[in-house]
């Protein structure tokens, strides 16, 4: 009996035990799952973060096009001019950034005033927008900052290429300095920080006409203003020296435009565009490659390396603005379209003798307006966002005129804008004394007077630009001395 009930008490205190240990292991497991279960403001901090790196690294390829740009330059321009081309592409970063910090990014960016022009707000931007969102987006202002700093150093660089060789360093600090403060932050407000064209729904993705009309758009005036380099013949543009360069320069100015376009979605949360908008950029510098190199070669039987290059940086140029909103089918008809453009246009203004160094209005400007009016052809209605055309689609895609229309509103009013503060800003330069190299730079070179360097110093001397002093020990000496 005393056996029994020592048995049955054991089985009761086994019962018990197991019963509390299992209350506490389902506790403990719940504690531990509420510990690992991820709350909304870890989703929202973890998203974040990852389109922070994404728009950071896409910005880091951005800032590398000037690099390119640097290269492509100094390639396409005369050897006496090298130096001056790549110390004009290398400071244009570092004198961006800060009048860019100062002012640039809050008039392009900042709140409106109501007025759909100007924005008034973050100048100066510091610690008191490390924690502050971006309007509509999960990055914050500051890396905002930053992604629109590389693309408004890119406007001011175009304008280099084409006043290469003869334009006074002083007057390109002066004029850079002036293009990222009043010139391009006003047409990035108008289209991208949510100005009157925007509203208007006025479409331009990654900056066929913020960036790439704008630039071409100084730069035809600014090399028209300034004058042709000397030894200019027309009809004969003068051999780039070093086509390594320009080639090496121009496979990069490619390569960063995988941050220029899929960049600009601002935020890796939607994949499939992501991925649009890659392939679309792919095709658009693919056809205008290969359009430019079969359309010269048809015309003069050559096969030519530069004409290639301004025919793939002309298709990437086109493609910029409609890459979100196209097939990639149109992406193609874009690029090929490009690629005999840019040929058409360069050989226009050599006709109006306006000296364009390397082709800059050519490529940004021509093909900059051809992009921009390419939405209102091919833009599908499920893709388009802006305005009052959010939803509504090109010619080719059943949508009418209408967004076409506002397109083409869109490019004659940044080609006003820009030209009117384009004339008065190089105007400012010419009256100052302060837009073209001295005399003497055009006689022995700018890069011997600007600098006092040569690119091959061992291939071509320094031309000693000091004067002649003779000694007293030397006007003293024997005539047979």
């Amino acid at each position: 009996m005393n056996r029994h009930k020592r048995m049955w008490r054991r089985i009761i205190v086994l019962a018990i035990v197991t019963m509390v240990l299992a209350m506490f292991g389902t506790r403990l497991t719940l504690a531990q799952e509420a510990a690992i279960t991820p709350t909304m403001d870890d989703i929202t901090a973890i998203k974040m973060s990852i389109d922070t790196s994404w728009v950071l690294l896409t910005g880091f390829l951005v800032f590398f096009m000037q690099c390119g740009f640097a290269l492509l330059e100094t390639g396409l321009v005369r050897a006496t001019g090298a130096v001056n081309a790549l110390l004009e592409n290398f400071i244009d970063a570092g004198l961006t950034a800060l009048v860019w910090w100062a002012v640039g990014f809050g008039i392009a960016f900042g709140a409106d005033n109501g007025s759909g022009l100007f924005g008034t707000s973050y100048f100066f931007p510091g610690m008191a927008q490390m924690s502050e969102l971006y309007p509509a987006l999960n990055i914050n202002v500051l890396t905002m900052f930053f992604f629109q700093f590389a693309f408004a150093a890119t406007a001011s660089t175009i304008t280099t290429g084409a006043m290469a060789e003869r334009t006074d360093f002083v007057g390109d600090l002066i004029y850079s300095a002036l293009i990222a403060i009043f010139i391009y932050p006003v047409i990035a407000h108008w289209v991208w920080g949510s100005g009157w064209l925007f509203t208007q729904g006025f479409h331009d993705f990654a900056g066929s006409t913020v960036v790439h009309t704008v630039g071409g758009v100084i730069a035809i005036i600014g090399a028209w203003m300034l004058g042709p380099r000397p030894n200019r013949e027309w009809g004969n543009m003068p051999k780039p020296h070093n086509l390594a360069y320009a080639t090496l320069g121009t496979m990069i100015l490619w390569f960063g435009w995988y941050g220029f376009n899929p960049g600009s979605t601002l935020g890796a949360g939607n994949p499939g565009l992501i991925g649009l908008v890659t392939l679309n950029t792919t095709l658009g510098a693919a056809a205008g490659s290969m359009s430019t190199l079969f359309f010269v070669y048809a015309r003069s039987g050559k096969w030519d390396l530069s004409a290639t290059m301004n025919g793939t940086l002309a298709g990437l140029v086109a493609v910029t603005a409609p890459c979100a909103f196209i097939e990639p089918w149109a992406a193609v008809i874009i690029g090929l379209v490009a690629g005999v453009l840019v040929i058409v246009a360069a050989e226009a203004v050599e006709k109006a003798k306006i000296d364009d160094a390397v082709g800059a209005f050519a490529v940004h400007g021509a093909c900059g307006i051809w992009g921009t009016l390419s939405i209102g052809l091919f833009a599908l209605p499920s893709l388009t966002f802006a305005g009052a055309m959010a939803g509504k689609g090109g010619l080719f895609a059943g949508g009418g005129l209408e967004l076409l229309g506002v397109q083409a509103l869109g490019s004659a009013s940044t080609i006003i804008y820009v030209g009117i503060t384009s004339v008065l800003m190089f105007g400012l330069l010419k009256a100052i004394n302060r837009l073209r190299v001295a005399k003497k730079g055009d006689e022995i070179g700018i890069d011997a007077y600007e600098h006092g360097a040569s690119i091959w110093p061992d291939v071509l001397p320094l031309v000693d630009d000091s004067p002649v002093v003779k000694s007293p020990v030397s006007a003293k000496a024997p005539a047979g001395d």
